[in-house]
C-alpha cells in the first residue's frame, strides 16, 4: 500500500509520495488536472504526476570517465540499455515534514556508480501554484559530476499548446541519444516561441538557450494552463511519443542528454565532497484555469 501525502490550499490539491522517488502522484486545481496522474502510461515509476531527477538526467551512453578514472554505469531501468535519470527517482524517500500545504522529503542514501549523496525535496503548494526546490549534498570520496531536474507530465490533447523559448535544439537518434547541436535554425514545427502543438509523431529532444520559462496551454477545458519557470536548469527536455498519447513532457534540467559523455560536459557542475547543487520549479495557475 502506498501512502501518499496530500497537501491541499484553497482548491488546489496535490498528492506527494515518499515511497515512490519522492514524486508528485497528483496536481489538481478547482477539480481539474495541473499535471497528467499516469494516465497513458504502464504502472511504474514514471506513471506519476512529477518525478525528481537527481544525480543526472536522462540517459549516459557509455562509462564515466573522469579526472583520469573510468567508473562503470549499469542500466537501472527494465528494457533502457543505458542508465537514465539517476537513481532518486527509484528509492524510497523519508517525510522529515509534513503540514496541510508543505511537505520535505530527505533521501539519505542516494547512490549512483560513483556517486553518493543525500538529497532534499521541498513541496509547497498554494492556491494557484505548485513550488518545488531539490537541493543535493554529495557525500562522494572524489569531485564528479552532478546534475539535476524535474520530470512534470502534463495532460495532451487535440487543443493542447505549448510555448517556450529556445535558441537551438539536440536532434537524437535511433537510441535516443543526441546527434549532437542542431547547425540550423529550429524547424518551424519545433519552434515554440509562440503557441503551438507539439508535432503528431514522436519528439525526444532537448532545448539550449532556454530562458526558463514554459507554458503549456490547455483550450478543451479539460485541464488547467499553466506556467512553468524554473531556476539553477539551462535545458528544457520535450517528449512525447505522439498525439495518441495523452500527456506529454516539458522537463526543465540542469544539461542535455548523454552531457557526460561529451568533452566539454555542458550543464553539469563539478562538485567535492560536501559541496551542494540546488535547482527550483514553480508551476502557477491563475484562477480561471489560465497562467
Amino acid at each position: 500500500m502506498v501512502n501518499d501525502l496530500v497537501l491541499s490550499s484553497g482548491p488546489a490539491r496535490a498528492a506527494v509520495s515518499p515511497a515512490r522517488g519522492g514524486a508528485l502522484a497528483s496536481l489538481a486545481a478547482g477539480g481539474l488536472p495541473v499535471l497528467s496522474a499516469g494516465e497513458g502510461r504502464p504502472p511504474g515509476p514514471f506513471a506519476l504526476a512529477c518525478n525528481l531527477l537527481a544525480p543526472f538526467s536522462n540517459r549516459i551512453s557509455r562509462p564515466l570517465a573522469w579526472d583520469g578514472r573510468t567508473h562503470p554505469l549499469p542500466p537501472n531501468l527494465a528494457g533502457e540499455p543505458f542508465p537514465i535519470h539517476g537513481d532518486a527517482f527509484q528509492r524510497p524517500w523519508q517525510v522529515a515534514s509534513a503540514e496541510t500545504a508543505r511537505a520535505v522529503l530527505r533521501l539519505p542514501d542516494g547512490a549512483f556508480g560513483p556517486w553518493r549523496y543525500e538529497a532534499e525535496a521541498t513541496w509547497h503548494l498554494s492556491p494557484h501554484a505548485l513550488h518545488v526546490t531539490l537541493r543535493l549534498v554529495s557525500r562522494a570520496d572524489m569531485t564528479l559530476p552532478w546534475g539535476l531536474g524535474f520530470h512534470p507530465w502534463f495532460p495532451r490533447d487535440a487543443g493542447t499548446r505549448a510555448r517556450f523559448a529556445a535558441a537551438g535544439w539536440w536532434p537524437q537518434d535511433d537510441r535516443h541519444l543526441p546527434r549532437g547541436p542542431a547547425p540550423e535554425p529550429l524547424p518551424p514545427t519545433l519552434d515554440f516561441s509562440a503557441p503551438r502543438p507539439f508535432p503528431e509523431g514522436w519528439l525526444n529532444a532537448a532545448f539550449d538557450g532556454w530562458d526558463g520559462t514554459a507554458e503549456v496551454l490547455q483550450t478543451s477545458g479539460r485541464a488547467v494552463s499553466v506556467r512553468l519557470a524554473a531556476r539553477g536548469l539551462g535545458t528544457l527536455l520535450a517528449y512525447s511519443p505522439g498525439a495518441s498519447a495523452p500527456f506529454l513532457c516539458l522537463e526543465p534540467v540542469s544539461h542535455p542528454v548523454d552531457a557526460h559523455s561529451l568533452p566539454d560536459r555542458p550543464g553539469l557542475v563539478p562538485l567535492a565532497p560536501g559541496e551542494t547543487l540546488e535547482a527550483a520549479m514553480t508551476l502557477d495557475w491563475s484562477p480561471s484555469g489560465t497562467p
